[in-house]
């Protein structure tokens, strides 16, 4: 219990500083770690023997992955203001599935694997859960604490706390490892994580004896479990209860969009492949345009009202072309709120242009754009309608998304899709469902169309005779 981890360092990243900044209170760092491609979330919870540390608005909604600046506001007001005495239960492995697997939910207490966890920040005058926090802010946390609190950290366990004389007025950091183990079996697991709370309670039942403010921090080196899927933790959806371990994906190179700036970011674009034609000779422009070190974007320009992003390359079709974009933002009455629509894209070459029709290109201007494809291929959709026939020029650009209004910083704001309600899926299992009706329908009136019959033969009477009809 007594050893040490050291903080990993990430070549070519300037992320400690950032981190280095943060102020530690009374937490409970519940670290939850999920594997999405090459980067780690953990969960948070934090409490304190200080009341007031954080505002009930701090918490954060389900699938938010906090930023080490994020963390940082939390973690600022807590040190300057809390407990100099901070406790860091650091597990080897933890996740947020071992609370849903483990913890006795849908009220089945008497189930749980943390039950003085629970009690704990039940009866803490200050607490604060955050769903998911970037795995390298937790993984610097014990740096962090160490240079804010001017104490080096004290490895010890219960023996070890037993004989310690903490001072409320005296900054001491003190590191108790927690184990895990990988078994998978059930009862191993469990029987682990139950010992590992009874630590924490009889830990937390010292200092309460001894009437020591304190700060507490529970996070682990690693996860113990796996996220479905890099997209689902990325995009922000809520992780599921029963997981498997995914097939490895065909690795996709992911590059930032194009941002045109004057005083801040006004126009974003990007797309996953961008592809242009001319004379049926066809030229991919993604490299040049989202890895070149630098683009020509002269010609842009943005103003609340109207947006042109104008993109120009040298030698394309023995050439100098450039694309133009143009956005407009109305407001419309009707719907009380500004809408942006894409009114043409230009193709200026050799003194002559070329215009495309893209009024399709629309939402509110809250929001941003995007469209599985936009182009100029029925097979494709055909977004991209050129005004005059025959055209020479042809154009595709896959995972197309733009936002020229209402941008915040280097991130797309949410987008709304050209995708239609009714797929074709849809239309089919509607025509289907139709067509089984129907047979329901007409079966039923055969039914109830039966007649019994009302006459039957009196063997004390006349016999019942049927006239033939010729």
């Amino acid at each position: 219990m007594a050893a040490t981890v050291a903080a990993p360092v990430r070549a070519g990243t300037s992320r400690a500083p950032a981190f280095c900044q943060m102020k530690w209170l009374p937490l409970l760092l519940v670290a939850v770690a999920a594997a999405a491609a090459a980067e780690q979330q953990v969960p948070l919870v934090l409490w304190s023997s200080d009341r007031d540390l954080w505002a009930p608005a701090a918490d954060t909604h389900e699938g938010h992955i906090t930023s080490d600046m994020q963390l940082s506001t939390y973690l600022d007001p807590a040190l300057e203001l809390g407990p100099r005495n901070v406790l860091l239960f650091l597990q080897d492995k933890l996740s947020i599935e071992d609370f849903t697997a483990y913890g006795g939910v849908f009220g089945n207490k008497q189930d749980s694997t943390f039950s003085n966890l629970e009690n704990a920040l039940d009866l803490a005058p200050s607490s604060l859960v955050l769903p998911a926090v970037d795995w390298y802010a937790v993984s610097t946390l014990t740096t962090y604490l160490q240079e804010k609190l001017g104490a080096s950290p004290l490895h010890v366990d219960l023996a070890t706390l037993r004989e310690l004389k903490l001072n409320a007025s005296l900054p001491a950091l003190l590191l108790i490892r927690l184990p895990y183990t990988a078994s998978s079996g059930l009862m191993a697991p469990r029987e682990v994580l139950t010992g590992n709370d009874e630590v924490i309670g009889q830990v937390l039942s010292m200092l309460k004896s001894e009437d020591v403010p304190y700060t507490a921090a529970l996070t682990a080196v690693r996860p113990s479990r796996v996220a479905r899927d890099a997209a689902m933790v990325a995009g922000g959806l809520g992780r599921q209860l029963l997981q498997t371990t995914p097939k490895q994906p065909v690795s996709v190179v992911v590059h930032p969009p194009v941002s045109y700036n004057d005083t801040a970011p006004r126009i974003l674009f990007w797309a996953q492949n961008f592809s242009v034609a001319y004379r049926d000779s066809w030229e991919d422009l993604t490299a040049r345009t989202f890895e070149a070190p630098s683009l020509n974007m002269t010609g842009s320009f943005w103003n609340d009202s109207i947006a042109r992003l104008s993109l120009t390359y040298e030698q394309l079709f023995g050439a100098t072309v450039t694309f133009k974009f143009t956005l407009v933002n109305r407001f419309y009455p009707v719907s009380a709120r500004h809408w942006f629509t894409m009114e043409r894209l230009e193709i200026h070459s050799n003194g002559s242009v070329a215009y495309f029709n893209v009024s399709q290109i629309t939402g509110p201007s809250i929001y941003s754009f995007h469209c599985q494809y936009v182009s100029s291929l029925s097979n494709k959709g055909s977004i991209l309608v050129p005004d005059t026939q025959p055209f020479l020029w042809q154009m595709t650009l896959e995972e197309f998304q733009i936002q020229a209004f209402n941008v915040t910083g280097e991130q797309f704001s949410y987008a709304t899709d050209c995708a239609g309600f009714f797929s074709p899926a849809i239309w089919m299992g509607l025509l289907t469902s139709l067509f089984m009706l129907f047979i329901f329908t007409y079966g039923l009136h055969m039914i109830l169309s039966l007649k019994t019959m009302d006459r039957f033969d009196d063997h004390k009477g006349p016999t019942i005779t049927l006239t033939q009809i010729v």
